[in-house]
């Protein structure tokens, strides 16, 4: 087994690219991608890697004309790629000690070391023992290495080249028989108690399956919908309405839609008395539910019930109440949410005072016990800083204006954050699980004012303050006061306590001039 250091090392990520190349071989594409990425992620160039320079060097789209709002070549390139990564890993390169991805609204290169959860060998597991123990024919362990060919069109990526995991795991299941046997004959179990895992002393408990067709991560399904899959402003691909019983489709009419800069996922509902029912893995899950009303909606009181596997989560849910108002954007979160026994998450809508509408559902990978971190940048694109993590363009506000014009920001390892700004009078409402308390970070940067910017006005030129759930945690607030022109400033907020809708309400309200922010955190506190 090689060192841990030898595994970690800038070789070794290469060997693991070129590996990955080679199994995609076949796909030529997606082969040519994953090369170009690790390219410049190796030549110090991951700044580079945005869409247009992937569409336009990779796949041969030209530089005068590319419009990445018209073409997705390079998201859903990427997006491919991810999808084959996976299946490489689940398969033929589930024995790599180090392991390639390309996260979810990033182009960038990451290398995981998994040798920490590679079997161990006793000093026993030879491969001359291992021999022993086999009663696998040639033709059955040609079988297994071959993988199951999840991918519909292409088939399999490549061959495995060892079978250690499997011998030991044969090995494993052989000593756990022997135990079974051994105890079967020292309590009084009979032989439909081994089978059945019972014995007399000891009932029959339920055991949570692994469903075969469990579904892949992530899961983001546009309710109502069944076009093909569309790609939001973070890259993100949604599918069509899948997994559905019962309910019917309403079309939304065309109407602009607040608080979102994904507007493609609210244009339709399911609606009436309805379920889903999602196979998954054993694990734990978040849970993202996306709502909007209609124009002109009645002023009666509209409610429904949402239950997770019979437990309620929302009770009384009026939308219109939740956003606050008429075509707005509505998602709640909530964290901790696992398969039910049959390993399908069962997620209910029930009415009450009027029929339930859901326009779409998410489920990620979960964090036990925390929400996942949010960040959001003032900017139309996503960003990756320099420690690997995800910025989502701005989403969830309501007024201001977005500036347009890139600026040179000091003062940060990551000025590409600082580079644009929300300005005038504006809100956002960012959606979080009830039941933690989160930390707020604000980032700034001083845009207009100063002598490094325009040369106009200085202190007291941009007065504002910044309210969370009304509760002012800026006041009198001057960013070139404290840090100058053209200058990243940042500031923390411990222990914020969401409201019973699931948000942090923030509001910049200007005392002279406009507000402004560059980038909002949200850290879940919870241990």
């Amino acid at each position: 087994m090689p060192e841990i250091s030898v595994l970690s090392s800038r070789e070794a990520e290469r060997d693991e690219l070129n590996a990955v190349v080679e199994a995609l071989a076949k796909l030529p594409r997606l082969s040519r991608l994953a090369r170009y990425l690790g390219e410049k992620y190796f030549l110090g160039e991951a700044d580079q890697l945005h869409e247009y320079n992937i569409a336009t060097e990779v796949f041969g789209r030209s530089k005068t004309t590319f419009d990445a709002g018209e073409d997705a070549i390079a998201r859903v390139e990427a997006h491919r790629l991810r999808k084959k990564l996976k299946e490489f890993y689940e398969n033929e390169g589930k024995d790599h000690p180090l392991q390639l991805s390309i996260p979810a609204g990033s182009y960038v290169p990451h290398f995981t070391n998994r040798i920490d959860k590679l079997p161990s060998h006793s000093p026993d597991d030879s491969p001359e023992t291992r021999e022993q123990h086999s009663d696998l024919s040639p033709a059955s362990e040609n079988a297994l290495s071959a993988g199951d060919g999840k991918g519909k069109n292409e088939g399999p990526i490549l061959g495995s080249k060892g079978q250690r995991w499997l011998y030991a795991l044969l090995v494993a299941a052989a000593a756990v028989a022997v135990l079974g046997i051994y105890l079967a004959l020292h309590s009084g179990a009979t032989a439909k108690d081994i089978i059945t895992g019972t014995s007399p002393a000891q009932p029959q408990t339920a055991s949570q399956p692994v469903i075969s067709n469990s579904a892949s991560m992530p899961i983001r399904i546009i309710a109502g919908y069944s076009g093909k899959p569309r790609i939001d402003s973070a890259g993100a691909v949604w599918d069509a309405d899948q997994y559905f019983h019962n309910g019917g489709i309403w079309e939304r009419s065309a109407s602009s839609i607040a608080r979102t800069s994904d507007p493609l996922l609210f244009e339709q509902w399911r609606t009436g008395d309805f379920f889903y029912d999602i196979p998954l893995h054993p694990g734990a899950y978040e849970l993202h539910l996306y709502f909007v009303t209609q124009d002109n909606a009645s002023d009666a009181t509209t409610t429904f019930t949402v239950a997770v596997n019979g437990n309620q989560i929302l009770s009384g849910f009026d939308v219109n109440s939740d956003a606050l108002g008429e075509n707005i954007a509505d998602e709640r979160v909530f964290r901790d949410v696992s398969p039910a026994l049959d390993g399908y998450l069962h997620v209910a809508f029930t009415s009450e005072r009027g029929a339930p509408a859901l326009n779409a559902l998410e489920v990620l990978p979960g964090i036990p016990h925390k929400q996942t971190p949010i960040r959001l940048v003032t900017q139309p694109a996503s960003f990756t800083d320099h420690d690997g993590q995800f910025w989502h363009p701005d989403n969830y506000y309501m007024n201001g204006r977005l500036s347009t014009q890139r600026q040179q920001i000091a003062g940060s390892p990551d000025p590409d954050l600082f580079a644009t700004e929300r300005y005038g009078h504006f809100t956002y409402a960012i959606p979080v699980d009830t039941r933690d308390r989160y930390t707020l970070v604000l980032h700034f940067a001083e845009f207009y004012f100063g002598p490094h910017a325009s040369s106009v006005g200085g202190t007291g030129s941009r007065v504002f303050r910044v309210i969370c759930n009304g509760a002012t945690l800026l006041d009198n607030f001057d960013v070139y006061k404290e840090a100058g022109s053209l200058h990243a400033l940042s500031k923390t907020f411990y222990h914020l306590k969401p409201t019973a809708q699931g948000k942090l309400n923030l509001t910049f309200e200007p005392i002279v001039n406009n507000a402004t922010v560059s980038g909002i955190e949200v850290i879940d506190e919870s241990q």
